[in-house]
């Protein structure tokens, strides 16, 4: 037996969360994609007829660090499994745990007692005397929020009426999500993922840059260090336009003129020409961790600035692999 990473990129809403359904049957498809994994089984209801269900996974990428292979499972593989069925009634589902016919497969990525995702562990075996490098968070280290990346921001934004009532409003099972599209996520996500995804700063001071990027949803900004300002409001970025300085060995990043988002925080609350990121880096610990921290301000959605830091290791061994959403992944899970 063993569970999946249960990691959601469109939060948990219209999945019953509390309790797991469990299935026998044949595998009649498997795909390992980003920014979901999913695979269909057949298998028989309570009055016994064949029922196909859509079972879903996390990333390719996420997968892939737990173990997982495009072999893991095979088309016409006899599996057992528990999942968080759709309350519509539905046949989908989010995976919880596995049994693969002729006994272990993966390891565990989750916590047999709590059913919580275990935690990424990092552990510092190099040092840098630059923030030039790979960075990641240590699972561990961090508050554990149900939901994860959606569960952080739950938790931690207040909102305005008018925020409450755009979430309120939103559907996550409906085009209206930006996933469905494609459409990633833009700063300050790159912190709040760094223990799902390693972080990349590269400096250029010839060309008076700084590139910060990470893996998921390949969003990658450039940090403009040449004294400019930000351009008219009018001028306005998926990922935003991020001036920079330096205040003694801190970076910092002062981020404006996104774009519209539907849902950057994952939740339904949207982001709009308000929003405003400042983030500062600063190496740490001899060298093996950077503290990594941001200011979110969205006074049109947001009731007061969010604010939250993280210590961040120093991963060289890891890379930026590409996340290549698949649009067909993406739009999976939409209500047909």
């Amino acid at each position: 037996m063993f569970a999946a990473p249960a990691w959601s990129h469109h939060s948990d809403a219209g999945l019953d969360m509390d309790s797991v359904v469990s299935l026998e049957g044949v595998v009649t498809e498997y795909s390992m994609r980003n920014p979901h994994t999913y695979f269909t089984v057949e298998a028989p209801n309570a009055n016994g007829e064949r029922v196909e269900w859509t079972i879903q996974m996390s990333s390719a990428i996420s997968l892939a660090r737990r173990g997982w292979t495009r072999d893991s499972l095979l088309v016409g593989d006899r599996i057992s499994a528990t999942v968080h069925a759709a309350v519509d009634g539905r046949p989908y589902g989010l995976l919880a745990s596995i049994e693969k016919e002729g006994g272990i497969v993966l390891e565990a990525s989750r916590d047999r007692a709590t059913g919580e995702p275990e935690p990424i562990r990092i552990t510092a075996t190099e040092s840098t005397d630059t923030l030039e490098g790979i960075w990641m968070a240590d699972s561990s280290e961090l508050v554990s929020y149900p939901g994860g990346f959606d569960g952080f921001f739950r938790a931690e934004l207040r909102l305005t009426e008018q925020g409450a009532a755009a979430q309120a409003a939103y559907d996550s099972f409906s085009a209206e999500n930006p996933e469905a599209q494609c459409i990633g996520r833009p700063t300050p996500a790159m912190i709040i993922s760094s223990n799902l995804f390693p972080l990349q700063i590269e400096i250029n001071e010839e060309q008076q840059v700084v590139v910060i990027r990470i893996a998921f949803w390949d969003e990658e900004r450039t940090v403009y260090m040449d004294g400019r300002s930000h351009p008219d409001a009018s001028e306005r970025f998926h990922s935003g336009h991020s001036i920079g300085w330096w205040e003694g060995e801190t970076l910092v990043v002062d981020t404006t003129n996104f774009t519209d988002h539907r849902s950057p925080y994952q939740i339904g609350v949207p982001s709009g020409a308000q929003k405003h990121v400042v983030e500062r880096y600063r190496l740490i610990e001899n060298g093996t961790r950077i503290s990594a921290e941001f200011v979110l301000e969205d006074p049109e959605f947001i009731a007061e600035p969010l604010t939250h830091s993280r210590e961040l290791i120093y991963t060289p061994q890891m890379e930026i692999a590409s996340y290549d959403c698949d649009p067909e992944a993406a739009r999976r899970f939409l209500l047909r």
